[in-house]
């Protein structure tokens, strides 16, 4: 939890703090004129939720890219493929599940494909990641594209 906010410049928390405070002075100024309304509670509660859900829409989808970029950066796209191995820790079993999670296939059909059982298939695939530096098969699977590990 804590690494989401170092990733988050200072300068984006500042403006995102001094917007909601301008927020609050708005409709501190407005709360006399919608007084006499009244429907002027939904009309707070719906300005607010719109400004917080824009901010998180926002807040979101910039760590998001900034995470995906420290993830998905291309770590040494001239190396061979065994060098990467060597470099990442992969042994070539972890590397055949790898590519069959590339073509595709299911855990079990890794297993019936390699004669394994499906917990040594979920044993393999959980040290890749590991290594990989990645949480989900799609992110391995694309840093393993992008590095060169697999075509």
């Amino acid at each position: 939890m804590t690494t989401y906010w170092r990733n988050i410049p200072w300068s984006t928390l500042l403006l995102y703090g001094a917007s909601l405070g301008l927020l609050m002075a708005a409709l501190q100024y407005s709360r006399f004129r919608l007084w006499m309304n009244a429907e002027a509670r939904e009309w707070y509660i719906g300005l607010i939720a719109l400004v917080f859900a824009a901010a998180g829409i926002w807040l979101g989808r910039s760590s998001r890219q900034q995470s995906e970029d420290e993830i998905f950066t291309p770590v040494a796209p001239n190396k061979t493929p065994d060098e990467l191995m060597e470099q990442y820790g992969i042994t070539p079993r972890e590397m055949e599940v790898l590519a069959l999670m590339a073509a595709g296939l299911s855990n079990q059909e890794i297993a019936e494909r390699l004669f394994v059982s499906i917990n040594t298939v979920k044993t393999h695939s959980s040290n890749v990641f590991s290594k990989l530096g990645v949480q989900r098969r799609t992110q391995a699977i694309q840093k393993a594209r992008q590095t060169g590990l697999i075509p």
